[in-house]
């Protein structure tokens, strides 16, 4: 339940009702009256508050909770990641790797490249982070080679996808790992096995699909301004292995921070020790991608003696482009905020935990609608494996594989059609530079078949586990 005090309760399909009909109002709001995403998504976060009986004096509170909530994680993430793929891209070095990657793969597999490199990259670094990272290479390549956009971004996202989802030590399925009191070790290895052939089927194939079918322009977000003279002051062509260094830096701090929280939770090392807490520290997402956005200005800026007042400029420069994205991501968080203060995914979840489904049915299937109700992937995660925790722990003739593939099943439903109520929903968007429609038919069936092959093969693996 929410710690908000409801004006009045309503029954779970009184509360159905409200959040179908809010985001209805949305799409109606952007696509047909063409409202900016931004003020549309304020103006339902406060007709679906009054609505839902959010008291007066808390709707304001609630809404800013929401929108502060996302940008405390998203806004540091992808301005500092704007600015890195703001000095890559100028300096030539996007064009460095994406040459380097041609060369090695070959035109035509350059889209498998990209997606090879995120999905390495996807294992310590979380989805939002790792994209805007790789979007100034995914952008020089698509700019290179020509296409569509989604041809060259959307395996690479969905790679990131599939890990954030499937794979610790990602909060979700470590969350679900710990209630459910499942091996945290056969969740990973069993992650990968779901992961990879889920990735490849919707990612590559259903990318390339995509790709051909919707033809999407590469935005200019990172490259600035045409004929820009301090862009092309800045150019120099750093060597592959400095890029390849800039790339490497934040996945290495942010899997120390990572591997140093699985060591504590193994007992090999003390949380405590100050030494700990330093490293842990510089691994923190914020952290590492700060580090190497000064590792950035070092390298391809103040080392070749450009003027530190060009480097300033650029790296300036990154910032108004995403702008926008920031506001309407945290708009998004916003929105999806209110949906969870109002109860609607706890009434939902205790509706369908009462019908009586096989448990890994039930637990997918709540996830997956907490997940289409209130936006948020963990919060789905964690209602659902909290509501079958019970159960879990009453059943003793469940093994550790049946439990790992168990959270992997919740982990699935959690993803399932992301759209309007989801910040990652307008961060893809407004980063490709697709409209809200497009988005729909795109990425939201894109996540959606993510969930449900994840989830056969979850429950493939359970039912085989089950045989021994």
């Amino acid at each position: 339940m929410t710690d908000i005090e409801l004006a009045w309760e309503l029954p779970t399909w009184g509360l159905l009702l409200i959040a179908a009909g809010a985001i209805a109002l949305l799409l109606v709001l952007i696509i047909a009256a063409r409202i900016h995403a931004f003020l549309a998504l304020i103006v339902v976060s406060l007709v679906t508050a009054v609505a839902t009986g959010i008291p007066a004096n808390q709707i304001i509170p609630t809404l800013t909770t929401g929108f502060g909530g996302t940008l405390a994680t998203v806004a540091l993430l992808v301005g500092l990641g704007a600015m890195l793929g703001r000095m890559l891209e100028t300096s030539g070095g996007a064009q460095v790797l994406t040459d380097a990657l041609i060369r090695r793969f070959g035109e035509k597999r350059a889209p498998l490249a990209l997606s090879i490199a995120s999905l390495m990259m996807g294992f310590p670094i979380f989805f939002d982070a790792g994209l805007v990272v790789m979007l100034p290479i995914i952008f020089s390549v698509a700019r290179r080679l020509g296409g569509s956009l989604l041809l060259y971004a959307f395996p690479a996202a969905v790679a990131f996808s599939v890990m954030h989802i499937f794979v610790p030590p990602h909060p979700g399925p470590v969350a679900a790992t710990g209630l459910l009191g499942a091996d945290v070790g056969l969740v990973l290895l069993l992650g990968l096995l779901i992961a990879i052939p889920t990735w490849y089927i919707v990612g590559y194939k259903f990318g390339t699909w995509t790709g051909k079918r919707f033809d999407i322009a590469i935005p200019d977000i990172l490259f600035g301004q045409k004929d820009d003279p301090n862009a092309a002051e800045f150019a120099s062509a750093p060597k592959l292995r400095t890029i390849v260094f800039l790339l490497v830096l934040p996945l290495v701090l942010i899997f120390l921070n990572t591997g140093l929280n699985a060591l504590a939770t193994a007992g090999v090392v003390s949380l405590e020790n100050p030494v700990v807490q330093v490293l842990r520290l510089l691994g923190e997402t914020p952290v590492a991608l700060l580090i190497t956005v000064f590792f950035a200005m070092w390298l391809l800026g103040w080392k070749p003696r450009k003027r530190g007042s060009l480097v300033e400029t650029i790296v300036d420069s990154a910032l108004g482009p995403v702008c926008s994205i920031i506001l309407i991501t945290g708009a998004g968080g916003m929105f999806g905020g209110v949906l969870r203060a109002s109860g609607i995914g706890t009434s939902l979840a205790d509706t369908l935990d009462a019908i009586g489904l096989p448990l890994i049915v039930a637990g997918f299937v709540i996830a997956a609608i907490v997940r289409v109700a209130q936006g948020s992937a963990t919060v789905a995660l964690t209602t659902a494996a909290a509501l079958v925790q019970p159960v879990v722990a009453a059943d003793t003739s469940l093994n550790p594989v049946e439990l790992a593939a168990l959270v992997l099943a919740l982990a699935a439903g959690s993803v399932f059609a992301g759209h309007v109520n989801d910040s990652g929903f307008w961060l893809v968007s407004r980063f490709f530079g697709m409209d809200t429609q497009t988005t729909l038919r795109t990425w939201t069936v894109g996540q959606a078949l993510i969930a449900v092959i994840g989830f056969v093969l979850a429950l493939a693996i359970f039912l085989i586990a089950g045989l021994f």
